[in-house]
C-alpha cells in the first residue's frame, strides 16, 4: 500500500483566472505526482474558473486594496490554512509563498505545524515602483522581507539578479526557475472581444498595466507611431493609461482591452507585429527585470522592442529575438518601433531568432528544474505500510 499523495498548498493575492505564471506551476506540480491547491482571491471582475488538475480556491474580503486588503486577506488566508492543514493530519503537506503579500501566515502556519515551506520570489518586491515611491510603505514592506525571508531556508525566484540579491541581503541560496511559457503552436482563431474590434497591424503590450512599466513615455510616442497599439492587461496604472491616451487624443491609435482569458490571449498575441517589452530604471526590480511577456513573444514567433537592460541583453546574446534600446524616452521608443516597421532585414532576423529561442525558452525545459527543488524539500515516496 502507497503512502497518501504528498500534498502541496501554494498562496497568492491576486484573481486565479488570469495568472498564467501560477497555472503552468501547479500543472506541473500535479504531474509530477503531487496533489496541489491554489489559493487565491475573488475580485468583482472575477470570471468562473475553468476546470484545472488542481484545487483552487478564491477567498472574499470586503476591501480590495491598500492596508485594509493585505491585513484583511493575510488573516482570512492564516484562518484558511490552519483549517485545511489541522483537516488532514496524515498528510504530508508544504507550503508555498509566493512574493511577499502572502509570506507571513504561511510561515505561522508551516512553524505551527512543522511543515516544510518555500518561498517563491517572484520579483524583488521590496523594489516595485509603487512600493518605493510610498515612503511608510516601503518600510512596512521592507521591515516583513527582513524578517520572514531568511526563514524561509528554500526558495527559488525568476532571474539571477534576484537570486544574488536575496544571498546578499539574507544569505539565503534560492534556486532560478524563470517564467517561460509552453513550446507550442500557435493557432489563428477568431477571437470574440465583444465591443473590441482588433485592427489588422498593431503592437501588443500584454501583461501588468502598472506603474514603472514606461507607459508614460510609451503613450506618447504612439503619435508618431504609424502602427497602433493594443494593451492587453489590468493593472495599478490602468486609469492613468487611460487618461494619458485621452490627454494625448490617441483614442484612434492605442486600444486597451482589459483582463483577457490566456485562451484569448494566445490567439491574440501571435496576430500582432510585434510585442513590447518596456520598464523605467526606477529600481533594481525593473532594471533587472525578466518579464514573462519577454518568452511570451518569443513563443507567439514576433519580434519585440525591448530595454537594453542586463537580462535582456544576456538572452538577445543568445538568440537575437529583440531590438533594445538603452531609454525609454519617447522619441527613442518612437524611433525604435518605427525601425521594426521600415527595417525588413532586422525585422526578418528577429523574426526567425524566435523559432530558434522558442524551442528552448521553454516551461518544458525549464520545469524540470521545479521538480528537482521539490523533490528535495516533499519527496514523493511510495512504500509498503
Amino acid at each position: 500500500m502507497s503512502e497518501p499523495t504528498p500534498y502541496i498548498i501554494l498562496t497568492v493575492t491576486n484573481d486565479l483566472s488570469y495568472d498564467q505564471r501560477m497555472q503552468r506551476i501547479c500543472r506541473s506540480l500535479v504531474s509530477f505526482g503531487y496533489r496541489v491547491t491554489l489559493v487565491g482571491r475573488r475580485t468583482p471582475q472575477s470570471i468562473p474558473l475553468t476546470e484545472e488538475p488542481f484545487q483552487q480556491v478564491r477567498l472574499e474580503v470586503p476591501y480590495h486594496k491598500g492596508k485594509a486588503f493585505y491585513l484583511a486577506y493575510n488573516r482570512k488566508l492564516y484562518k484558511w490554512l490552519q483549517q485545511e492543514v489541522s483537516s488532514q493530519p496524515n498528510l504530508r503537506i508544504a507550503i508555498c509563498a509566493i512574493d511577499l503579500d502572502t509570506i507571513v501566515p504561511c510561515y505561522y502556519i508551516s512553524r505551527k505545524y512543522g511543515l516544510p515551506r518555500l518561498y517563491d520570489a517572484h520579483e524583488l518586491f521590496t523594489e516595485l515602483t509603487e512600493v518605493k515611491r510610498r515612503a511608510g510603505v516601503a518600510a512596512v514592506w521592507k521591515l516583513i522581507e527582513r524578517i520572514y525571508v531568511k526563514r524561509y531556508l528554500f526558495g527559488y525566484t525568476v532571474n539571477q539578479f534576484i537570486k544574488e540579491e536575496l544571498h546578499n541581503r539574507y544569505k539565503v541560496n534560492y534556486e532560478v526557475v524563470r517564467n517561460m511559457p509552453l513550446h507550442y503552436t500557435y493557432h489563428s482563431q477568431q477571437v470574440d472581444l465583444k465591443n473590441i474590434t482588433l485592427p489588422e497591424n498593431y503592437f501588443l503590450y500584454q501583461g501588468a498595466v502598472n506603474e514603472g512599466r514606461a507607459f508614460d513615455s510609451l503613450i506618447p510616442a504612439m503619435k508618431n507611431v504609424r502602427i497602433p497599439l493594443v494593451i492587453v492587461g489590468h493593472g495599478n496604472y490602468y486609469r492613468e493609461v487611460e487618461e494619458l491616451i485621452k490627454t494625448h487624443q490617441l483614442e484612434h491609435k492605442v486600444i486597451m482591452t482589459g483582463y483577457l482569458p490566456p485562451s484569448q490571449l494566445r490567439n491574440i498575441t501571435p496576430k500582432a507585429f510585434a510585442g513590447i517589452t518596456l520598464f523605467d530604471n526606477t529600481g533594481l526590480n525593473q532594471y533587472y527585470s525578466l518579464a514573462n511577456r519577454f518568452f511570451d513573444y518569443v513563443q507567439a514567433g514576433i519580434p519585440q522592442l525591448c530595454n537594453q537592460y542586463p537580462e535582456y541583453v544576456a538572452l538577445n546574446n543568445q538568440y537575437e529575438v529583440a531590438h533594445l534600446i538603452p531609454t525609454t524616452q519617447p522619441n527613442a521608443i518612437a524611433e525604435a518601433l518605427n525601425k521594426l516597421i521600415d527595417d525588413d532585414v532586422l525585422y526578418a532576423r528577429l523574426k526567425q531568432a524566435t523559432a530558434l529561442a522558442a524551442a528552448e525558452w521553454c516551461w518544458e525545459k525549464e520545469s524540470e528544474q521545479l521538480q528537482k527543488i521539490w523533490n528535495k524539500i516533499l519527496p514523493i515516496t511510495s512504500s509498503p505500510i
